[in-house]
């Protein structure tokens, strides 16, 4: 079975994403990056998912960077409660977990367990790249042993969903994306447009997911309640949005993947009005060298398959 390790700033889509791989994979350990909500609360969600799963195995939860590299003292990232709830659950206010976190900070757990695991570690990135990122320059050494970084993050010439220009990810710490993107670690980046296109759960999908009547689809729709009014009335989408799952689905089946290319991806750190732009130079203007494989389309009735399975399991 494959070994991961999930990078979350857990809160909505990210708890599905949790237990998509939890389902898929041998997880290794859910390390937590500042982003989506509060960073406690955030440490809460992914140890209350970890138990919704009812996986047998310990999976361990390691606490990381609370912001973005540049940020320090009382400066803030903007988070999104307005997305997924003041909870980052959907308000469901669920009750604390039994587990609790390890003392270990996330960046050393990553280097460690992956120089433990030269070539057999694949992280699943679906947070802001913090953690990422500074583990990568305290110990380059991991570069070369990592078998591959799953990124959900940036578009593809696309709109994003925080401003016009970006994609949340990036855009809340997009030096760090710059430097993972430059590491030279294998990559495979999802963006926002490939979640619009292909990951959108309507009515009359939440309603297939409602029949299952299990633990697991009541738990996801309890969790996307807000996201769901959110995504109607700013986004203009009629339904939900799953970006983080749809990472770990082709993460865990490549097949679901139809279409990717290789290109050159950078980000913008500094623009007035681009900040955390990813740059995908689908025409090679720049003349640099691919860095990054990009999804370009996704088989969404087998997506879709893939998340009942998921829900239909707990």
């Amino acid at each position: 079975m494959q070994r991961i390790i999930i990078d979350t700033d857990t809160a909505g889509d990210d708890t599905i994403a949790l237990l998509t791989a939890l389902h898929h994979f041998r997880v290794e350990g859910v390390t937590i990056t500042g982003g989506n909500v509060a960073f406690n609360q955030q440490i809460e969600n992914a140890l209350y998912t970890i138990q919704v799963s009812q996986n047998q195995a310990y999976t361990p939860v390691y606490c990381g960077y609370e912001g973005p590299i540049f940020s320090s003292g009382t400066k803030q990232h903007v988070t999104v409660e307005d997305v997924h709830g003041s909870d980052g659950m959907g308000d469901s206010f669920f009750d604390k977990a039994i587990q609790r976190p390890e003392k270990e900070h996330a960046v050393d757990f990553i280097i460690n367990k992956v120089k433990e695991n030269p070539g057999e570690i694949v992280l699943l990135a679906i947070a802001p790249l913090t953690n990422i990122s500074m583990a990568i320059k305290k110990c380059p050494e991991i570069i070369k042993d990592l078998k591959h970084l799953y990124i959900m993050g940036g578009t593809n010439n696309s709109l994003g969903n925080i401003t016009p220009a970006a994609e949340y990810n990036f855009w809340v710490d997009p030096e760090a994306a710059k430097i993972v993107l430059h590491s030279g670690v294998p990559i495979t980046m999802v963006g926002w447009d490939m979640c619009i296109n292909y990951s959108l759960m309507d009515d009359n999908d939440h309603h297939d997911i409602k029949k299952l009547a299990t633990k697991g689809s009541d738990f996801f729709i309890n969790v996307n309640r807000v996201v769901k009014k959110f995504n109607k009335t700013v986004h203009r989408l009629s339904g939900t949005t799953h970006p983080d799952t749809l990472l770990a689905a082709i993460a865990a089946d490549n097949s679901i993947m139809t279409k990717s290319t290789n290109y050159y991806v950078d980000v913008e750190t500094i623009g007035e009005l681009t900040r955390g732009y990813s740059l995908v130079d689908v025409n090679n203007r720049t003349g640099n060298l691919p860095n990054v494989r990009v999804c370009e389309a996704v088989d969404r009735p087998k997506f879709k398959n893939m998340l009942l399975n998921v829900l239909k399991s707990i």
